[in-house]
Parts: structure tokens; C-alpha cells; sequence
């Protein structure tokens, strides 16, 4: 329902300008995220970006998907990049030349991609398309169905390679290689493990994205930069091989948020099961595999900031940055003994309570971390994304007032600051590349359920640890 305050002409022309974001960024079975500084097919950005298409054309929403796994890898892995071969060499940085990624056996023939993955958030979004084309009852869903079918078994082996090959140790918890791998690419929470990283001999190269992006101080700066390049060509050394990646390369931790959106994904993958007529020893190790994680995110919550919090496998130290990664445990679903304690956290003067806030929205680093910034990246803007991530979470958990809060207030934020990649908190100037596909999404699926149209699909597991 419309929530108080809320005058209706103004969401139509919100979603109508969300709308024409998606069209004029798309290539014609994919999206890219922006018109100039991301012109290739990212991964999670399609995720998102397939959530928001749900409530514009169903079918164009799987698409996007489809396409995506198109690129997976033989060893079940989705890249995080999946190049556009139609742009001219050299248009973005790094690209396909400087990943070569054919260098794996497991990389897909005649696709360029990168070598990295993202968070999988793929499952979720699938889930969420299919409740609202049931939901539209024009038979969108009949119209879906075969690509659900099709994409199930995609989905199932994208899981279980972050499941084997990224958690060797079956702790529970997924293992990144990169910074970028987490989608949170300059957080703080990666100083300590990126500090000891001193880069060899890197070919020269020159940033992109500075182009597109006048004030560098929104951006990663040059030196972490190159601790990333060097930490691509440190992957590219072992052919992208997890094994010997594992044991010896410099950078490796467990990422407590990546984790959480993995045993999120496998609660909606078992929800999708019964479309794609799967057995049910299956839902039950998707149900396993999902508790397993939420238990070994449990154990990384720090009563003392009320946060869980990544592990350095290098040192097997704790990384004490206080972000936006750590509500992990809301994120995951299922730990509902921490949902007080989480609110708590997410309303407190670190995140949405902090003073000289434009809006009470979560910035992405907290704004008493020593690192926080609020125009750097990662380091403190509010990214409309990630506040989804949280609204939705929030209403997994029932939390559905302050699920509410936050919808209402970003889609406010969303007015003044148009559809920005992220936000300055303090100022509500909006940041970074404009035009952001996955922001528009998010929008659309917001102002979807404003307008009294819920698409929420499963709730996710009730156990509590």
C-alpha cells in the first residue's frame, strides 16, 4: 500500500524514468550497468538487473539471465565480466587481453570473460521473477517456465563450484581471491589483507574509468590499483586454478557477505526446485548446505560491533572493518536469535542513525569507522543496491515496518539523486556512473511493492542457531 506522504504521480514518473534507464542501457539480451563506465555485462548487475525487468517484461528478465550463463565456466563458475566482442579493443580496462582467461581449461570456447566471480545473487533474482510472473496472472510464468526449467541445473552448478572449489575446507563460508570478487571492491574491510601486497612487475597500463568519472575521489586510488592488477596476474600465473590458488596465493579470505548471499541464493534455489522437477534429496542438501553456512556466519558475529566480520586466511585473523558486509547475518536468512541485535546496529549512530545524515540509509562503510569516507567507492557512499539487499533481507526476517522505512526513504533518495551507482550520505549528491542499470532495477522492484504488489516469494528458512 502507499505509505504516508506518498503522492502517486510522482512514482509513475519514478518508474517510468527507472524504465527508460533499462531500455537505453540495453544491448539486446543483456544490460549493460551504465551507459560509458561499465559497457560490458556484469554478474550480479544482471542479477539485479533481471529483478527490476520482472515487473517490465518477464521474458526479458530470464533473458538476461540466460545470456549471463551463457559465459559459465565447465567448472560451474559465472565470471564476473562477460565482454561485449562488439566494442572496440581498448574501450575498457582491464580487458579481455589483459585477462586472458583462455589460459583455463574450465573458461567457456569463444567467450571472453574475466577470471573472477561475483556475489550469487542469480538464484535470487531467478526466484523473485518467477513469484511476480505468477503474481501478473497473464501467463507470463507459462511464457517462463522452459527458461527456469533450463537455468536450474546452471544455477545448481555455479553453487556447488563455491561450495567445493571455494570451500575446500567445507567450513561453510566462500574463499575470495580478489577484492573485486566480493562486489565491495575498495571496502575497508580489505586494508589489512591488501597492506601486504607489494606488486611485481606490472605491464603499464592506463584507467578507464577515471575518464568517466571526474572527481578521482570517488574511485579506487592508483595504488590500490595496482595491488588489484597484480593480483590478476598472480591468478592468471596458476591458469585460474583454484586448487593451487588456494593454497599459495596472496590474497584469501572469507567473506562473511558473499557467504550470506550464497545461503540466501540456495533457500530460493530449493524454492524454484519444484518448477524444474527436481528430486527432493536435493532441496534437502540445498537446505544443508544453506544452514551449514548460516552457522559458520554465526560464529564471525562480534557482539562487541555488532557486526559479523571476514576472515583473513593469510594471518587467520579477523578484519575489523565496520561495514555494511557485516549485517551478513540478517543477509543470510534463518538467525532470527540476531535480528534484534542486527537492527539494532543497522538503526544505531554507525549506520542509518548517524548524524548529518540526508536520509537514515546504511552507508557502505560505518560512518565511526576510521576509514570512512562518504564520496570514496566503498568507503562510506550509500548504495542503493545494497540497501535492497538489506530492505529485502529485512523482509525475509518479518521485519516488514522497517523493511518499509528503508524502501520509502531510498525511493525519496532515488528523486534527488537520480539513479546514481552510489550516494554521498551527508550531502545526497549523487556519485560514480550515472544511469546505473541495477539501480534503476531496484526501483522498480521498491515502488512494485509500494504500490501494494508484494512479490516476495519464499520467506526462507525459520530455523535459528
Amino acid at each position: 500500500m502507499e505509505s504516508a506522504g506518498t503522492v502517486p504521480h510522482m512514482d509513475d514518473e519514478l518508474r517510468q524514468a527507472a524504465t527508460a534507464v533499462l531500455r537505453g542501457n540495453d544491448r539486446i539480451g543483456w544490460t549493460r550497468p551504465s551507459p560509458r563506465l561499465y559497457p560490458h555485462q556484469w554478474s550480479w548487475d544482471a542479477a539485479f538487473v533481471a529483478i527490476g525487468l520482472g515487473h517490465v517484461d518477464p521474458v526479458r528478465a530470464v533473458t538476461e539471465l540466460t545470456t549471463l550463463f551463457r559465459a559459465q565456466w565447465r567448472n560451474g563458475m559465472v565470471p564476473h565480466i562477460v565482454f561485449d566482442p562488439t566494442m572496440v579493443p581498448g574501450a575498457y580496462f582491464p580487458g579481455p587481453d589483459r585477462w586472458a582467461s583462455d589460459v583455463s581449461a574450465d573458461a567457456p570456447a569463444g567467450i571472453a570473460t574475466s577470471g573472477l566471480c561475483q556475489p550469487p545473487v542469480h538464484a535470487i533474482a531467478l526466484e523473485r521473477v518467477w513469484a511476480n510472473a505468477l503474481a501478473r496472472d497473464d501467463g507470463s510464468a507459462d511464457h517462463i517456465r522452459p527458461a527456469v526449467v533450463a537455468l536450474w541445473p546452471k544455477l545448481a552448478a555455479w553453487h556447488r563450484y563455491l561450495r567445493t572449489a571455494r570451500d575446500p575446507e567445507g567450513s561453510g563460508l566462500v574463499s575470495i581471491w580478489h577484492p573485486w570478487e566480493s562486489g565491495l571492491d575498495n571496502s575497508p574491510r580489505w586494508d589489512p589483507a591488501m597492506a601486504r601486497i607489494i606488486p611485481g612487475d606490472l605491464t603499464p597500463y592506463r584507467r578507464h574509468d577515471l575518464i568517466h568519472v571526474s572527481d578521482k575521489r570517488e574511485r579506487p586510488t592508483d595504488a590500490e590499483y595496482d595491488r588489484y592488477l597484480w593480483l590478476v596476474q598472480v591468478l592468471h600465473s596458476h591458469a585460474y586454478d583454484d586448487a593451487p590458488i588456494a593454497e599459495h596465493h596472496p590474497f584469501r579470505v572469507k567473506d562473511v557477505f558473499f557467504s550470506a548471499l550464497l545461503a540466501a541464493a540456495d533457500d530460493a534455489l530449493a524454492a524454484l526446485a519444484p518448477v524444474a522437477g527436481v528430486d527432493i534429496d536435493v532441496i534437502v542438501g540445498l537446505a544443508r548446505d544453506a544452514d551449514r553456512t548460516r552457522g559458520a556466519i554465526d560464529d564471525r558475529f562480534d557482539p562487541d560491533t555488532g557486526l559479523a566480520h571476514d576472515l583473513d586466511l593469510v594471518t587467520g585473523e579477523a578484519l575489523p572493518a565496520r561495514t555494511i558486509a557485516g549485517f551478513a547475518p540478517l543477509v543470510a536468512g534463518g538467525l532470527f536469535a540476531r535480528l534484534t541485535e542486527m537492527q539494532a546496529t543497522l538503526d544505531g549512530p554507525g549506520f542509518c542513525g548517524a548524524e548529518g545524515m540526508r536520509w537514515p540509509l546504511p552507508p557502505s562503510t560505518a560512518v565511526d569507522d576510521p576509514a570512512f569516507d562518504p564520496r570514496s567507492y566503498w568507503r562510506g557512499p550509500v548504495w542503493p543496491v545494497i540497501t535492497w539487499v538489506l530492505w529485502w533481507s529485512l523482509l525475509r526476517a518479518g521485519a516488514d515496518r522497517a523493511a518499509g522505512r528503508l524502501r520509502d526513504q531510498s525511493l525519496e533518495q532515488l528523486r534527488v539523486a537520480g539513479f546514481a551507482e552510489y550516494v554521498d550520505p551527508g550531502t545526497g549528491e549523487g556519485l560514480g556512473s550515472d544511469a546505473q542499470s541495477w539501480t534503476a532495477a531496484v526501483a522498480l522492484d521498491w515502488l512494485a511493492d509500494r504500490d501494494g504488489r508484494p512479490v516476495r516469494g519464499w520467506v526462507g528458512s525459520r530455523s535459528s542457531r
